[in-house]
Formats: C-alpha cells, structure tokens, sequence
C-alpha cells in the first residue's frame, strides 16, 4: 500500500501576502485558490515538479502563523535555488555543504522556514 504525502499547512497571518510571496518570489504554482465562505479560503500551491502541494488560508490550520519550520525541498542544483531566491527578493542563507547534501534555508513572511537540499552524488 503506498502512502503519499501530498498537502502540506503553511499557517499565514496574510493569505494574499503569502500567495504572492510563495508565487511571485519563491515560484511556486498556484492550482487553487477557493473562498469557501467568509472563515474558510483554502489557497493550494505547487513547488514545480512536486508531487507534494502546501495549503494556506483561513480557517485551514490551527497552528500558529510562522510555526511551520523545516519543510524540506529537494532540488537539482541549490546555488541555482538560491540564486533564484535572491534574484525574486528572498533573504536566502548561504549554501551548507554536509555530507549527506548541500542546503540553502529562507522564510516567509511570517517566520515558516524553509530549506533547500540538493544531495549528493551517489
């Protein structure tokens, strides 16, 4: 039986604010964007190429906005991540070469962290 992770909750204080960073800064796809009724939006976004989305909005999560820490995204090349971080505006941290992969971390507006791997070649 396979188990597939495949939403996320990204807790937000500013539901457009956040779709526009997560868009329009970080470039992920947004796939849905729904005002149920005046407590519930539910905003879903794509990284490109994953399987997994996020969900922002009202009434989606009751975790406090900015407590989300450590999603994690695996990318091809992290210089070119964060370059594209950097270039949109996003404060990224400098990349953390490990032995089990190199990584670049950033927030969102409300303080959700974030962090970039690229692994190593096998």
């Amino acid at each position: 039986m396979d188990w597939k992770l495949e939403l996320v909750s990204i807790p937000v204080t500013d539901v457009d604010r956040a779709k526009a960073f997560y868009v329009n800064q970080v470039g992920f796809n947004a796939d849905h964007d729904h005002q149920v009724n005046d407590a519930l939006r539910f905003v879903q976004l794509t990284p490109p190429g994953s399987a997994c989305s996020v969900v922002l909005g009202t009434g989606i999560t009751d975790m406090e906005p900015g407590s989300q820490r450590g999603v994690q995204v695996v990318v091809e090349d992290v210089e070119a991540a964060r370059q594209h971080l950097i270039g949109n505006g996003v404060a990224a941290s400098e990349v953390d070469v490990q032995p089990w992969g190199s990584f670049v971390t950033f927030s969102d507006p409300d303080g959700n962290t974030w962090a970039l791997q690229q692994l190593p070649a096998r």
